[in-house]
């Protein structure tokens, strides 16, 4: 813990740090400002693919559903 040379309540001239009773900022902080990143579009949503996986399984599975049936 570094020792403050200001006594509380004084003034620090500016340019010469931070006051005593403030947190300077910390190198790499998560609590920086951050430019948001753009929606990935169909690539970050896999309800979508799941949705294909399924009808796809769905359709194959009646295909063999039909099959067993006499249909096809």
């Amino acid at each position: 813990m570094a020792i403050s040379r200001t006594t509380p309540g004084s003034r620090v001239p500016p340019g010469t740090g931070t006051p005593p009773q403030e947190t300077p900022p910390a190198e790499g902080s998560i609590g920086d400002a951050h430019q948001e990143r753009p929606d990935g579009g169909i690539w970050e949503h896999p309800v979508v693919w799941m949705g294909l996986i399924m009808l796809g399984a769905l359709v194959i599975a009646g295909f063999f559903i039909g099959r067993i049936f006499g249909y096809g």
